[in-house]
């Protein structure tokens, strides 16, 4: 990632996608390169989740 082109993350106190500086890191998820993604970060975090759990119980 080159400059702030790629800085896009999902504030977790505000339940928002945020681009650049914004809330303390400890609140967000990402860095993701694109502003779709970071709003899709609580979903893809949940179908990992689920994944992990299919292969914990094989």
């Amino acid at each position: 990632m080159t400059g702030n082109d790629g800085d896009w993350w999902f504030c977790l106190k505000h339940m928002k996608v945020e681009h650049g500086s914004g809330c303390p890191d400890k609140d967000r998820m990402g860095p993701y390169e694109t502003e779709a993604a970071a709003a899709g970060a609580l979903a893809t975090a949940r179908e990992r989740n689920e994944q992990w759990s299919r292969q914990n119980e094989d």
